[in-house]
């Protein structure tokens, strides 16, 4: 019988969190690196190089891949045989585990949990508790895989009931385009066929955390092997969702997807449950077993198995922009696809600093910043660590604050957004008729971001942790013009230029 120490199942808990934090799986460095060999569309290649930089600038620094350090999720395959040395329950080990990552300092992690989410929705500082999922099976060790899902990735999450009669493929090319850029593509997409509702969610998640390998079913099929249903689906879905010309960071381009994964379970006869959810640019699992020997051993990547791509910034096509002196003349200058490099002060805001600022107009208090011809950056900062003003800033998803943005250009004196992937129609509407502009990071960047912010301070909120409002000096900070000052989105025109250039030429899909 096989015993496990409460200390080493902790401890390996926490050291997988540690290391998915700043190492990137690498089947996916590797894929990552054949869809920037293989790229096309200039603006898609560019958002690549910007992510496996910042993947090698991570491994390197262990610091976060991305500042969405993402909610905890834990396989359990526990053995029949394995029995437990601890005076703490195994969710309660997990939970501790994760509270000891996070809490790290050596490379302390964004708390990103809420608790009492219909209500207060308090941080929990510690980014517990963990999503668990138990399974008991023969044998006498225990299997764990450790996941971080980034918000962006999971919001995109879908489930639908359908038919049994119905297309599976017809409901994913309806449901992606949907689903806009701020999944962080490229990436992959796990879909779960079968059981009930939440079986299918299950087994959709599940299926990410599989290695990458739609090279090696492709291989089969060109080897004239025969292919099970679900590996001719895979190889169908990632050659027509590739097709849609989405592209990283929703720009247009060849390359949206890098893995179809599909995990299936027997159903009702009158039930077909699909579910699909996606896995961003900032991919972090791993997976691990424990046999009552120790700790769990987690092999060091070689930095030379990264692809030797450097991103720099473009100064020949690139237009430094001094927002210390910014005006609404110079913003509604600017054109779709134009690249800036941003120079000065810039203030942040997301969600809950939204919510805040329109309460407070709504009630006519003065708000303790002024926004009046400033630029704004959705972002929830890592906490910094050693000589650094600020940790990991990638962007956040900006759709979410579309509710917030008439009112933010019309009352605040704001005259520029920054975030991640594509505005909706409302928030297009507002900045047009306000001639503002939205500007783009790339998403699955936030270390190389942050490499461009070289003073941070929190100058209203603070109460509100990582969503408090910062002042960042920023010096060329990398970003794109996504919607221009007349409503035209580059998030609408890329894609559906991609769409048609690729229904013209072949197209390698892996």
């Amino acid at each position: 019988m096989t015993v496990i120490k409460q200390d080493d199942f902790i401890n390996s808990i926490a050291n997988a969190f540690q290391y998915i934090s700043y190492y990137h799986p690498q089947d996916f460095i590797q894929a990552l690196g054949k869809a920037y060999e293989t790229e096309q569309s200039p603006a898609a290649k560019d958002a690549i190089a910007q992510i496996l930089t910042n993947s090698r600038m991570c491994a390197e620094g262990h610091r976060p891949i991305c500042q969405d350090t993402g909610i905890c999720v834990v396989f359990l395959k526990v053995g029949m045989n394995v029995q437990w040395d601890s005076t703490m329950s195994v969710t309660d080990m997990v939970n501790e585990g994760v509270r000891r990552a996070y809490m790290n300092p050596d490379n302390k992690l964004r708390a990103s949990v809420l608790r009492d989410p219909v209500g207060s929705r308090a941080n929990s500082k510690d980014n517990t508790p963990a999503v668990i999922h138990y399974e008991i099976v023969a044998g006498d060790h225990v299997e764990v895989t450790c996941a971080a899902k980034g918000g962006g990735s999971e919001n995109k999450s879908k489930m639908v009931m359908l038919n049994p009669s119905d297309s599976i493929v017809d409901w994913v090319l309806k449901t992606v385009p949907t689903m806009g850029a701020g999944w962080c593509p490229p990436g992959m997409l796990g879909i779960g066929v079968g059981g009930t509702p939440e079986k299918a969610m299950l087994l959709a998640k599940e299926s990410l955390m599989a290695p990458i390998d739609i090279h090696e079913v492709r291989a089969k099929k060109d080897r004239g092997e025969t292919l099970s249903r679900v590996e001719e689906l895979r190889l169908e879905l990632m050659e027509k969702v590739n097709a849609l010309g989405i592209g990283a960071q929703g720009l247009g381009g060849l390359t949206t997807v890098l893995d179809v994964k599909i995990l299936d379970y027997p159903t009702h006869a009158a039930s077909l449950p699909v579910a699909m959810i996606p896995n961003c640019a900032a991919t972090r699992h791993v997976h691990f077993e424990l046999d009552g020997s120790g700790p769990a051993e987690l092999e060091v990547p070689s930095l030379d198995s990264w692809p030797k791509i450097e991103w720099k910034a473009d100064l020949e096509k690139s237009t430094r922009v001094d927002l210390n002196t910014l005006t609404p003349e110079q913003v509604a200058s600017w054109k779709p696809g134009q690249t800036l490099l941003l120079n000065g002060k810039m203030l942040t805001g997301r969600d809950a600093a939204h919510k805040r600022i329109a309460d407070m107009l709504a009630k006519g208090e003065k708000l303790p910043v002024d926004f009046t011809n400033k630029v704004i950056y959705y972002v929830g900062p890592v906490d910094p660590i050693r000589d650094e003003v600020v940790g990991p800033a990638g962007p956040t998803t900006a759709t979410r604050m579309d509710k917030f943005t008439r009112m933010m250009l019309e009352k605040t004196g704001l005259i520029a957004m920054v975030g991640k992937a594509e505005r909706g129609p409302v928030a297009i509407e507002a900045i047009r008729d306000n001639k503002s502009a939205y500007l783009m990071a790339v998403g699955g960047a936030a270390y190389l971001v942050a490499k461009a912010i070289k003073g941070a301070k929190v100058v209203g909120f603070e109460d509100l942790g990582m969503e408090a409002i910062y002042e960042f000096d920023v010096q060329d900070m990398p970003v794109t013009v996504a919607v221009d000052s007349t409503g035209v989105s580059v998030h609408n025109t890329g894609p559906k230029e991609w769409q048609a250039k690729i229904g013209k030429i072949p197209v390698a899909t892996a």
